[in-house]
């Protein structure tokens, strides 16, 4: 294992002190919906050295319709599976999430997992997730309803009784126990880069997960000035709380240089995420493209895949961006 492990502890950051942990995201549908293959993949994730795997959080994936997995579920059997891989939804869209079962959910997998659960939050993508069930896929709903949930969800965390009435979210003089092993969830927030509001939502808590707007990988710059961005609020509006607390920045992407993840970490990466966001890859090369480890100095670059499974830092699959700008869109700046 890398040896980079869940502390209790938040130390000041993103900053390059900080050491880079490498995760997956990774699908809950087409060739990874068998919840033994997923199961199967941490397993090797951990046992190749990767510290975390984060498994998305959609219900459906249509044209054609894609057999889709429940990420919540899986994650405990990925938690009862590992012992060391931080683990988590990324990401859960609390506005079509309740949250009284979101934090029984969280509050039971974090200790299952023994402190490894992170949280990734944010508005959800695509539209029809939301209205082809008969709810509003209006970003400024959405955002209104994501902001109370996260409320009520730190307050209902603290074992403490809640009294809570939003416009969108209510908890009438309720009390839930056990609390997380830590007493509270890391949770991250994603948006989409170039943006405002999610950035702003990110500082108040505890890392940050830039989506690119263009459905490609962030470059280094658009990432820098995520990072700057999430800093200056960090500083400015909550430096009596959490302003210097420890705080992850997330960088997703495929198979990258050495030279990109120095680059990166020196404006503040402390999470390389690799995608494994292609369905004309196969599960078996995707599995044998985690057994080699992270893409760190010590793999060849590339090396353990086929040239027809090779991915350059943006998609050769014009399919993937297109879908991936269009979902970012949909993901809304609120």
């Amino acid at each position: 294992m890398s040896g980079h492990l869940p502390s209790g502890d938040r130390v000041p950051g993103p900053s390059p002190a900080v050491p880079v942990r490498f995760g997956l995201g990774v699908p809950n549908g087409g060739d990874f919906a068998d919840p033994w293959r997923l199961v199967e993949l941490a397993r090797t994730a951990e046992r190749a050295g990767w510290d975390g795997f984060f498994l998305w959080d959609h219900v459906i994936r249509r044209a054609p319709w894609q057999p889709m997995v429940d990420p919540w579920v899986v994650l405990a059997a990925v938690a009862s599976s590992t012992e060391q891989l931080v683990l988590g939804p990324m990401v859960t869209p609390l506005a079509r999430r309740r949250v009284s079962v979101v934090a029984r959910q969280t509050a039971t997998l974090d200790r299952l997992s023994k402190g490894r659960l992170r949280l990734g939050v944010g508005l959800g993508a695509p539209d029809d997730e939301f209205t082809r069930f008969g709810e509003s896929a209006d970003p400024k709903v959405r955002a209104a309803v994501l902001d109370e949930s996260l409320e009520v969800l730190e307050a209902l965390w603290t074992g403490e009784p809640v009294e809570f009435r939003g416009r969108h979210v209510t908890a009438d003089g309720v009390q839930f126990l056990p609390r997380p092993t830590r007493g509270r969830v890391p949770i991250w927030v994603a948006g989409v880069w170039p943006g405002g509001a999610p950035f702003r939502r990110a500082a108040r808590f505890d890392g940050v997960w830039p989506i690119a707007g263009h459905g490609g990988e962030l470059s280094v710059d658009e990432f820098a000035a995520c990072v700057e961005a999430v800093r200056a609020h960090r500083i400015g509006e909550r430096a009596d709380e959490r302003g210097a607390a420890a705080f992850d920045a997330c960088c997703m992407g495929r198979d990258p240089s050495v030279e990109r993840l120095g680059a990166l970490h020196d404006a503040g990466l402390t999470w390389w995420i690799e995608s494994l966001d292609d369905p004309e890859v196969p599960f078996d090369a995707h599995l044998a493209h985690v057994a080699a480890g992270p893409p760190t100095h010590t793999r060849p670059h590339t090396s353990h895949l086929h040239s027809s499974h090779l991915h350059s830092s943006i998609p050769k699959n014009a399919a993937v961006v297109a879908r991936r700008a269009t979902e970012a869109a949909s993901f809304g700046t609120g």
